[in-house]
């Protein structure tokens, strides 16, 4: 099984997200587009995992969620992983707040008590919008900067709880499915 932990939001801010970027996608940027189902922030990729190993590390999860108060994530700003004119990702950025980065922590310290590599490099939260291929040529992200830097979005949406997915890889691109969800502290089902 090939998991992570996200945050997944509803599904009307998630549409909301994809609309806003939809005159980047209505370029002939050489970009494969995340549809908006599939739009989440990942807290921390754990790989391939043995079926076996799924209930321990649930437990792990919630463990965490039950010390962790629901808090608010700001969403907003585009941006481009390594740089917006060769990007590989183009994301659409969530401020990193003292509550977000000590869930991430939480999370990182928990599961390496499981086993698992803590993440060395910095934490910098988004949805994942596209991805860039290379195959473009030089020139294939012309004018990408610009139009970024003209779109604006901003929204707060509330987290009362994260999620163990599963991925599935395929060739028509990858499926998402949720293994287990972990309510933070005082959160309603």
């Amino acid at each position: 099984m090939r998991l992570f932990i996200a945050l997944n939001i509803p599904k009307k801010e998630r549409d909301r997200i994809y609309r806003s970027a939809r005159v980047l996608r209505e370029k002939a940027y050489p970009v494969r587009w995340v549809p908006a189902n599939l739009l989440h922030l990942t807290l921390k990729f754990l790989g391939e995992v043995r079926p076996g190993s799924v209930s321990s590390i649930e437990e792990v999860l919630d463990g965490v969620a039950r010390t962790t108060d629901p808090f608010s994530i700001e969403i907003g700003g585009f941006g481009a992983f390594p740089t917006i004119r060769r990007p590989r990702v183009l994301w659409m950025g969530v401020d990193p707040s003292p509550t977000l980065r000590g869930l991430k922590q939480d999370l990182e310290w928990a599961l390496s008590e499981q086993g698992f590599e803590r993440e060395a490099k910095a934490f910098h939260p988004h949805f994942t919008l596209g991805r860039g291929s290379s195959n473009g040529g030089a020139g294939a992200f012309r004018g990408l900067d610009v139009l970024a830097s003209e779109l604006t979005y901003a929204i707060e949406a509330r987290v009362r709880k994260f999620d163990l997915m599963e991925s599935h890889l395929s060739s028509s691109g990858p499926r998402y499915e949720i293994v287990s969800s972990f309510l933070l502290k005082n959160s309603k089902g």
